[in-house]
């Protein structure tokens, strides 16, 4: 797939009718060594030498487009005749703002050059920025903030959206994990091994499927390797805030014909220190024994997220077979994690001997009579990955990925198995690269995927369930003049159906009226097989108006297929410590409240605009987004107002007993939880709008400043505002860079966040401060840097608006961080 300059050089002298050769040099005509220059459309690639030349097979084509990137510069397309055997001098002007392509997509995707609004982290940028889980990870990029629920989970929120609708996949496969079912459930994928983390902010339909319709975070490493080029990396760390200690290593390497790679982590933490309490103060008349109750714990939780302590470790091994066209490669990774469930710290009425195996139950900090919620987390993971050129009039390449994942958490309370959630997926996706037609270069994307999901036990708020996918998809682009045209549609068949549940049915005629639960009846109900036949249709185009800067214009109609847990939830989840009901029952308000199975539920309906203004060289960068995006049909969770208590209840106890027993288990007592406030998905049409903006100034060669901030609103188009949806924000950063030293300093402020969904309370702003210093020691067999950062310098008390526990569990206090990372 890659060839070497020399290598091509001595086809060259051997008689190779045609091809294209160059230099690469920056404006002062100083040659750039290590830039990639690569054929658009195939996977025909070369890296410039000392001297910045290069030189490319292009025998296959009379007209080429190459595309041409290093670090530090801004990308360039150049248009050449494959026939000409001139020398191409080509010039890269150099960019404020770090430009890196997206590795998975078959059309144009980076910072400067897609219509649709990229970010992608790589390097020592995603080095700095790695934490704990992915959302804390990813929460300081534009556009992108965290559901936070406590340290322990937390996904990426895109642009307000987030669950179903923001896919995070690894190497471009689902990560199949139960993040999107709950935001108490942890991604399962992690970010101290990964090689860089791309964004998809908006619809990436196209590439991905209905479940992106909200955007996409795919998770990159080098599992399955492409190439044998030694490298290594590696990193070790602490963490004064919650005690923290980690440590990850990666290795590729191999033959002419044969590539391996290892790689693992480890992590463990305890709990998180906090400035203050972590529940805020009840807004209630609480008398007598329960508010003594509330003051103890108050008291108790000062200065510490109790139940908050972590640890997990990982591994992945891979090998490729290399071919004179690509590679075919095989990987197997193991993931596991054992996490407190921040936010349950109310008074328990059973006491158990039984202690959890290990040292994380101790390490929790959970209070004799304070119910204690632990996830144990498992997973297996298998890729086989392949990228293969191909020389025929209709094919210019053939990517595959097959993928198998069996995953499972338990949630472990006081000591006992509470629910079982269990998630085996089988995914595979063909992406048939096409010649060029007109002009036109594309792909042909074929899909299937099959997910078995179950969640066992008291607390299995939403019933077993198997959801079949099969797609087809077609992305084309052209570049004419100054223009890059990018289009494309999508079309899903999506198969939902679940498992009964026992069911308490109501007589509520007027007949029966007073006669209080003397009608009801207890009977499974039978769940109907649910079809769906999503599609999306985009259009883009970025226009290089001038010179250094372009102008990117994204128009998306898109459907989804609603989720599972969206459609057949009934029951208490733990987790967030809410009842939840799904879609498919209809609220009666009436003197006797009660829910009826509707089996109505139709497909969500995004149509969304996406405008970008663009300058990518030159000392100053900057980007601007705005987006509009009306979404008819949307799901979204509305807190109803009641409690559990106020209906006539869903046995889960009977239904999970025989799941139980199947497994040889048993239940010795059921958790009572008391009232739990009632949520229930419902469809609306609403807007979500708002903008994104980011400037970086190279002041000089050591010293940068970037400033950034966004903004969203959601609203229901009925009037209303939707829940959890981020503040505005602002942020700034200055960094130094020179003789090996770095040194960054950092401020955020997050503004009070008053539009809220009826009876969501707002959230007070905050602002937060961070610095690091860096210093790296060049060797012979690689680069070491150590470290230094603090994070939350002042010690702020900050609210996440867009967490369910946004009471009961602020952001970590003031912590340092000591480490030390390099590469080999």
């Amino acid at each position: 797939m890659k060839k070497t300059a020399l290598s091509l050089a001595l086809m060259t002298m051997s008689g190779l009718a045609h091809a294209v050769s160059g230099q690469v040099t920056d404006a002062s005509g100083k040659p750039i060594s290590g830039a990639a220059v690569e054929v658009t459309g195939s996977q025909l690639q070369a890296r410039t030498d000392e001297q910045g030349r290069f030189v490319l097979d292009a025998t296959n084509a009379t007209a080429s487009e190459l595309h041409i990137n290093a670090p530090g510069y801004s990308h360039k397309t150049v248009l050449v005749n494959g026939a000409e055997m001139d020398t191409l001098q080509i010039t890269l002007r150099r960019s404020a703002i770090e430009q890196i392509d997206v590795t998975a997509t078959p059309l144009h995707t980076s910072t400067m050059e897609s219509a649709l609004p990229v970010t992608v982290l790589a390097g020592d940028n995603l080095r700095s920025k790695q934490a704990a889980t992915l959302g804390e990870t990813l929460k300081n990029e534009v556009g992108v903030h965290s559901t936070y629920f406590g340290p322990v989970a937390s996904s990426p929120v895109i642009r307000g959206l987030s669950g179903p609708r923001v896919l995070i996949t690894q190497n471009s496969l689902d990560v199949s994990d139960a993040s999107r079912v709950g935001p108490d459930h942890v991604v399962a994928t992690e970010a101290l091994t990964a090689e860089q983390i791309e964004i998809l902010r908006g619809p990436a339909t196209l590439f991905y499927g209905s479940g992106a319709i909200g955007g996409v975070v795919n998770v990159v490493d080098d599992r399955v390797p492409s190439s044998s080029e030694a490298k290594g990396a590696f990193q070790v760390g602490h963490n004064t805030v919650n005690n923290e200690e980690d440590a990850s290593f990666a290795y590729t390497g191999g033959g002419e014909q044969f590539a391996f790679h290892v790689d693992g982590f480890t992590r463990k933490g305890d709990n998180y220190e906090i400035p203050g309490v972590a529940e805020l103060e009840m807004d209630h008349d609480h008398e007598g024994e329960e508010g003594h109750e509330h003051e103890e714990q108050q008291e108790q939780s000062a200065g510490i997220l109790e139940n908050s302590a972590s640890e997990s470790q990982g591994f992945n091994l891979g090998g490729s077979w290399l071919l004179d066209n690509g590679y075919i490669g095989l990987a197997y990774g193991r993931l596991e994690r054992l996490n407190g469930i921040p936010g349950h710290s109310h008074a328990h009425g059973d006491e158990h001997g039984e202690e959890h195996e290990g040292e994380l139950a101790e390490e929790s900090g959970a209070h004799e009579h304070d119910e204690e919620v632990l996830s144990d987390l498992k997973q297996d993971r298998w890729q086989l990955i392949s990228e293969l050129s191909l020389d025929n009039t209709l094919l210019s390449g053939v990517n595959t990925r097959i993928g198998y994942t069996d995953y499972e958490h338990v949630e472990i309370e006081n000591n006992e198995t509470g629910t079982l959630f269990q998630n085996e997926t089988v995914q595979a996706r063909v992406d048939l690269l096409l010649q060029e037609v007109a002009g036109w270069r594309g792909a042909l994307s074929l899909e299937g995927k099959t997910s078995d999901f179950a969640a066992v036990g008291e607390e299995a708020f939403t019933s077993p369930s198997r959801t079949d996918t099969l797609a087809v998809a077609l992305m084309q682009e052209k570049r004419v003049g100054d223009f890059l045209w990018q289009v494309g549609g999508r079309v899903e068949k999506v198969s939902i159906e679940a498992d009964p549940i026992e069911w308490e049915s109501h007589d509520h005629s007027e007949e029966h009226k007073g006669e209080e639960h003397e009608h009801e009846e207890s009977a499974l109900l039978e769940f109907d097989t649910l079809d769906f036949t999503p599609y999306s249709v985009s259009a883009g185009v970025v226009w290089d108006f001038a010179a250094d800067y372009n102008a990117g214009l994204s128009l998306t109609h898109a459907q989804r297929a609603p989720s599972a847990s969206e459609l057949f939830s009934y029951g208490p989840h733990i987790g967030t410590g809410s009842f939840e009901v799904g879609a498919l029952f209809d609220l009666h308000v009436t003197d006797e409240p009660h829910f009826d199975y509707s089996n109505s539920a139709e497909e969500e309906i995004s149509n969304n605009i996406d405008l970008s203004l663009r300058k990518h060289s030159g000392d100053i960068g900057w980007v601007v987004n705005l987006f509009y995006n009306e979404v008819g049909n949307f799901y979204y969770e509305r807190d109803t107002g009641f409690s559990s208590e106020e209906f006539g209840g869903h046995d889960h106890e009977e239904h999970a007993e025989g799941e139980a027993h199947a497994e040889g288990e048993e239940h010795e007592h059921s958790h009572d939880h008391g009232a739990l406030p009632v949520y229930v998905f419902e469809q609306a049409d609403s807007v979500l709008y708002g903008m994104e903006a980011q400037l970086a100034w190279q002041i000089s060669d050591p010293l940068t400043v970037t400033l950034w901030g966004d903004s969203i609103r959601g609203k229901l188009k009925d009037g209303g505002d939707l829940p959890r949806i981020p503040p505005v924000r602002l942020g700034g950063r200055l960094t130094y860079a020179q003789n090996g030293w770095e040194a960054g300093f950092g401020v955020s402020h997050y503004f009070e966040q008053d539009k809220v969904a009826e009876l969501e309370t707002s959230t007070d702003g905050y602002t937060l401060l961070d610095a690091e210093l860096g210093y790296t020691i060049p060797s012979a067999f690689g680069d070491m840097t150590v470290f230094l950062k603090g994070n939350n310098l002042t010690d702020e008390e900050a609210r996440v608006h867009a967490s369910f526990l946004k009471d009961r569990a602020p952001l970590p206090g003031r912590g340092f961080s000591l480490g030390m990372r390099g590469t080999f």
